[in-house]
């Protein structure tokens, strides 16, 4: 392999594995989406998700984005519904950092070492989050597809759009599904 495209491998890895978005989807196997053209909010669903209503606009703009890049168009008389569906938790991160007494580097005793000693921890919080983005066919009243988006939310009113376009835009990248 060429050194250049060795680098170029070892990057993509990189760049890949920072996303902070794990997305996971299921559907129903035996439904055609060719036919679903259009698309409304479950009203009744979206009401009860209890987060803010400037998070719900932030996720229906991000939702409306990405459904009118893949050809789909908002209708009084729908081929599917869209609902969403909210959770989180809080995590604890604790990290411990011991430099103890003593011998350094190499053999024999370092007197550099000495003094160095101690005990370093940090404590940090953060939010996971997950959204679930569910698609109703409308005739029938059956969920048909069902996106999840799992990853660690933001208090920072400068990010919130940037981090729930990335929930969205991840989770609906799988829509519609590739049959095998």
């Amino acid at each position: 392999m060429k050194p250049i495209s060795l680098f170029a491998l070892v990057l993509v890895v990189f760049f890949s594995s920072c996303s902070s978005v794990r997305v996971y989807s299921d559907y129903d196997k035996n439904v055609d989406f060719s036919p679903y053209k259009t698309y409304a909010y479950y009203k009744a669903g979206i009401d009860k998700v209890e987060i803010s209503d400037l998070d719900k606009k932030r996720i229906l703009r991000a939702i409306d984005q990405q459904m009118a890049a893949k050809g789909f168009t908002k209708s009084e008389t729908p081929d599917l519904l869209i609902n969403i569906f909210t959770k989180s938790r809080e995590q604890v991160n604790v990290n411990q950092f011991n430099a103890g007494w003593g011998y350094g580097w190499g053999w024999g005793w370092n007197p550099w070492m000495m003094g160095m000693g101690g005990n370093q921890t940090t404590v940090s919080t953060s939010t996971e989050g997950t959204l679930f983005i569910d698609l109703i066919d409308a005739k029938k009243k059956e969920m048909i597809w069902q996106g999840e988006g799992i990853g660690t939310l933001t208090k920072n009113t400068d990010k919130k759009d940037e981090v729930v376009a990335e929930f969205v835009g991840k989770i609906l990248a799988q829509y519609p599904p590739v049959k095998k």
